[in-house]
């Protein structure tokens, strides 16, 4: 067995959104995290400024913990949304939670404005969070440390509930027109839970989700792992990187809209780091063992 190495991330989940562009359009928080027409707008904008291959929503990490009943703070232009108060005071209770449902409220909102971005030829890439981003809205995050260590079972059902939803949340996804789906959870990973536990996460769920997620794509979209959670796969020994070259040196965002239907995981670096050039004409794809 190998070593889960830790990515070392250079971009900062809590920061809110660019003030100057949100006045420009005239948009408004908390409006632009909850209608799909201002996150179109937005979204485009931001692609625009970036000078991005594709559109991304939503704009914080909350939407799935939102729907099963987390109570949210949207925050302002300088903070983003996160948990107002918890739900929560035990794993257990997570398992009661209410499934998503993803005809009404703020996930709709999103999946929405993801069907409207592709009508108007976009690429569109959706983020979904993994299970401790999503327990970080729900529950203090020392319940579940605690709970790892002493009731590893019932953190797997734990895992599983939200993954489940997650999954479902991928699914529903594809109807919208989304051919890009970015997974992360870097409120789990290495540097958080030390490679005892990592490596357990792993076990229990991390590969076999994502096994489930490669049926549930059915190769119509390209998932962007987030590095870390790459490097726990790689570590453990249950992916590899797959080369996979290019018809020409370009960006990584290029790179990824041109993997959709070819590959169905990458995760070489940050989605944040689009723009970076891929110089050796090369593409790294994911490939589970």
């Amino acid at each position: 067995m190998g070593e889960i190495k830790d990515f070392h991330c250079t971009y900062d989940d809590s920061v809110g959104i660019d003030k100057g562009l949100m006045e420009k359009l005239g948009l408004k928080i908390p409006d632009v995290y909850m209608y799909r027409d201002m996150m179109v707008s937005l979204s485009r904008a931001l692609k625009e400024k970036n000078g991005a291959p594709f559109c991304e929503l939503p704009f914080c990490h909350t939407v799935e913990a939102e729907a099963m009943g987390g109570i949210i703070k949207y925050g302002d232009e300088k903070a983003g949304p996160r948990a107002k108060e918890y739900i929560c005071t035990s794993v257990e209770q997570i398992l009661d939670l209410p499934e998503i449902d993803f005809s009404k409220g703020r996930v709709y909102e999103v999946l929405l404005a993801c069907q409207e971005l592709k009508s108007q030829g976009e690429h569109v890439v959706l983020d979904v969070s993994g299970p401790f981003t999503i327990l970080n809205v729900l529950i203090d995050i020392k319940y579940v440390v605690k709970a790892m260590r002493k009731q590893p079972e019932v953190m797997k059902r734990v895992f599983w509930k939200l993954g489940g939803e997650v999954l479902k949340f991928i699914e529903e996804s594809g109807k919208y027109g989304v051919d890009i789906i970015s997974y992360a959870d870097s409120s789990g990973s290495v540097n958080i839970l030390g490679p005892k536990m990592s490596k357990q996460v792993v076990e229990d769920f991390t590969y076999d989700f994502l096994k489930e997620v490669e049926k549930a794509v059915e190769g119509n979209q390209l998932v962007l792992l987030c590095p870390k959670t790459t490097f726990a796969l790689l570590g453990t020994e249950r992916a590899v990187f797959e080369d996979q070259k290019l018809p020409a040196p370009i960006n990584y965002g290029e790179a990824c809209t041109k993997m959709i239907g070819k590959v169905t995981f990458a995760g070489q670096m940050c989605i944040k780091e689009a723009m970076h050039p891929l110089r050796d004409g090369m593409f790294k794809a994911v490939v589970l063992q």
